[in-house]
């Protein structure tokens, strides 16, 4: 790795041209806002020294128990990783990092937007006020769950899979803040979950577009809240996540266009949202223990 001066990315697609492997899996065409996704596996290889003025990046490594040695160089610092399968690496915003490993091997790329990640909790807050500390290959647990999670949406169903995903990061900024940042946030806890008056707007927001690919944001926006107080009261109001309170809706209103005996499954399936017919039996069954054809 001989350059002096990291090679900086201005969006996020340039870090895929980087690999001689074309990803497997990315979130490029899906609508994520904020947010990037990559799934590869990469022949033994060495990367330039990059850095990005726009995003966070997390490496998350998913070849299982077998062993990765990788010479790597981050934030000027040098070291010889020895990886395995739910190891992490953490280079944030305008660090430099380049490696270069000695084996074939599957791994996610995350790079999250400065900017949401810092107004995850705050919405007024400055992303130059919360500084993320860079990690070379650690364990971490729920960032690999969730790294898999996400995976599993872009492989099964990518179609209106925006508000998932913003779940999923949401979970994921919070417990950056706590755990690799340098000032650890303040979680306000509350136990009555939304105002009444907020909740109908939310409820009533969904039910009008619920055929939409549905934003954490958006909903969040609504009642001028941030996305993780957001989601913290809408579940103590629901006792489900947003994201799973939006399926139970649009089984409901499936059930009954069904019932009604005008359109085929597939159309109410599109109709109310779910990526295809495939997406809609799944939750149908899993929800109301009948498949659509049973109605």
């Amino acid at each position: 790795m001989p350059q002096e001066k990291p090679l900086v990315l201005t969006e996020e697609s340039d870090a895929l041209q980087l690999y001689p492997r074309p990803p497997i899996l990315t979130s490029l065409d899906v609508g994520w806002c904020g947010v990037c996704f990559a799934y590869m596996c990469q022949p033994a290889y060495e990367v330039p020294e990059v850095s990005t003025p726009r995003w966070h990046s997390i490496a998350i490594f998913t070849h299982g128990n077998r062993i990765i040695h990788a010479d790597r160089k981050l934030d000027g610092r040098f070291h010889r990783d020895a990886v395995v399968g739910g190891d992490i690496v953490i280079t944030p915003v305008n660090i430099g990092q380049g490696a270069a490993w000695e084996d074939e091997g599957d791994f996610i790329i995350l790079g999250i937007e400065a900017d949401v990640f810092a107004r995850t909790i705050d919405e007024a807050a400055d992303a130059k006020d919360l500084e993320l500390l860079p990690h070379f290959a650690t364990p971490d647990p729920l960032i690999y769950q969730i790294g898999l999670a996400l995976k599993s949406v872009l492989e099964n169903n990518p179609t209106n899979s925006r508000l998932y995903a913003e779940t999923m990061i949401n979970a994921l900024s919070v417990h950056l803040m706590q755990h690799y940042s340098t000032r650890k946030p303040i979680l306000q806890q509350y136990k009555d979950g939304l105002p009444k008056y907020k909740f109908k707007k939310v409820i009533d927001y969904i039910n009008a577009h619920l055929e939409q690919d549905l934003s954490l944001t958006e909903l969040a926006a609504l009642v001028q809240m941030s996305p993780h107080y957001f989601s913290h009261l809408f579940k103590q109001s629901v006792g489900i996540s947003a994201h799973q309170y939006v399926i139970r809706c649009r089984v409901e209103r499936a059930k009954n266009y069904l019932l009604q005996g005008d359109l085929s499954i597939a159309e109410v399936a599109y109709k109310v949202g779910f990526a295809n017919q495939s997406h809609l039996n799944r939750h149908f069954k899993r929800l109301l223990g009948i498949t659509p054809k049973q109605i």
